[in-house]
C-alpha cells in the first residue's frame, strides 16, 4: 500500500510538473506572439510592347522564338497576304494608265492629226481666195449695172462664209499644234500623283506583312501558331524591354510612414540568393476601393486602404526577371 507520505510526494511532483508546463507555455507564447517587423512584398515588372500588323494574313514564318533577344529592325515574323499583293498590282496598273494618259496630253495631237488640220486650213484659205475674187468681180459688174443686187448679196454671203470656214480651220490647226489646255494637263498630272499615292499606300500594307522589332528586348510570348490566320491589329507576340524593369509594392497605408517620392530603401530578392538591392520610390497611387484593405471600423477606428508604390533599382540588377518577388521590411525604410 502507498503510504500517506508517498501520496503527498506524488501530488507535489504533479503540481511542480504542471507549473513547469504552464511556465514553458507562457514563455513560448511570449516569443511566438511577439510582433516582428512588417514584411512588405513586391514584384518585379517589365515594360512590354505588343507586335501586331495593320493587315490580316496567315502566319507564314516565325523568325524568332520565345526567350530570344532581338534588336531594333530585326524581322520577327512574316505574314502571307495575297490580297494585298493583288491590290498592289491593281494600283501599279492604274498608275501606268494614268502616266500614259498624261504623256498623251503633254505631247499633244498626233502628227497625222496636225497634218490633216493643216490641209483643211489650206483648203479653207484657197476657198476664201476664190470667193474674195468672185465677190470683187460681182461687185464691179453690179456697179456697172450688169448684175442685179441679188447676185451681189449672194456673192457677199459666200465670201463671208469662206472667211468663217478659214477661221474655223485655223482654230482646229492651232488646237492640234498646241495640244490640250492647261486644265487638262493639270488634271492628267494630278491623276498620276493620285495613282502613285495609291501604290505607296498599298506598298505600306505590304511592308506590314513583315513584323519588325521597334525596340530592343526579349521575346516573351508568341500567341498564334504557324499557319494560323490573324486579323488586323491582332497581337502576334509580346516583347519585353529588359532594360526597363521596376518593382511594385502594394503597401497598406498605415505602413506608408517613411515612404516618399525620391526615398531610397533596401530590399532583397529571394530568387537571387537574397541579393540586397537599393530601390528608389518613383511613384505612388491609390489602387482603388476594389483592392485589398483592412477594416477597422468594428474597433471604432477607420478603414486602411492600399497604395501602389512603384520603385526602380538605383543600379542594374543582373538576372532580375519580371515576376520575381522582392522583399523589404518596414524598419528598412523608417
Amino acid at each position: 500500500m502507498v503510504t500517506e507520505k508517498e501520496q503527498k510526494s506524488n501530488i507535489l511532483i504533479a503540481l511542480l510538473a504542471l507549473v513547469s508546463i504552464i511556465a514553458i507555455v507562457i514563455i513560448v507564447g511570449f516569443f511566438m506572439l511577439k510582433t516582428g517587423p512588417e514584411i512588405i512584398e513586391g514584384q518585379a515588372e517589365v515594360t512590354e510592347y505588343r507586335v501586331s500588323s495593320k493587315v490580316p494574313g496567315r502566319i507564314l514564318e516565325f523568325r524568332v522564338t520565345e526567350g530570344q533577344k532581338v534588336q531594333v529592325g530585326d524581322t520577327l515574323a512574316i505574314l502571307e497576304a495575297p490580297d494585298v499583293y493583288a491590290k498592289l498590282e491593281q494600283a501599279k496598273a492604274a498608275t501606268a494608265a494614268a502616266e500614259a494618259q498624261n504623256i498623251k496630253v503633254m505631247m499633244g495631237a498626233r502628227k497625222e492629226v496636225i497634218q490633216s488640220a493643216f490641209e483643211m486650213l489650206q483648203k479653207a484659205k484657197a476657198g476664201k481666195e476664190v470667193m474674195d475674187k468672185t465677190y470683187t468681180r460681182v461687185k464691179n459688174l453690179h456697179e456697172k449695172g450688169v448684175l442685179p443686187t441679188q447676185k451681189l448679196d449672194e456673192a457677199e454671203a459666200q465670201y463671208h462664209a469662206a472667211l468663217a470656214t478659214e477661221k474655223a480651220a485655223q482654230s482646229q490647226y492651232d488646237m492640234a499644234v498646241n495640244g490640250a489646255q492647261w486644265e487638262d494637263k493639270s488634271s492628267a498630272a494630278a491623276l498620276v500623283l493620285q495613282a502613285q499615292g495609291a501604290v505607296a499606300e498599298v506598298e505600306s500594307y505590304v511592308n506590314e506583312t513583315y513584323l519588325i522589332a521597334q525596340l530592343a528586348g526579349e521575346v516573351e510570348e508568341i500567341f498564334p501558331q504557324l499557319g494560323e490566320l490573324v486579323g488586323s491589329g491582332a497581337p502576334i507576340m509580346n516583347v519585353a524591354i529588359m532594360d526597363d524593369l521596376w518593382i511594385t509594392f502594394n503597401v497598406r497605408e498605415d505602413l506608408l510612414s517613411g515612404l516618399n517620392i525620391g526615398q531610397e530603401f533596401s530590399a532583397f530578392i529571394p530568387a537571387l540568393d537574397k541579393k540586397e538591392v537599393t530601390l528608389k520610390v518613383t511613384h505612388m497611387k491609390d489602387v482603388g476601393t476594389y483592392a485589398a484593405w483592412k477594416a477597422t471600423k468594428t474597433a471604432g477606428q477607420y478603414d486602411l486602404k492600399t497604395f501602389q508604390v512603384k520603385t526602380r533599382p538605383t543600379e542594374r540588377i543582373e538576372n532580375l526577371r519580371a515576376g520575381m518577388s522582392v522583399i523589404s521590411l518596414k524598419k528598412q525604410y523608417d
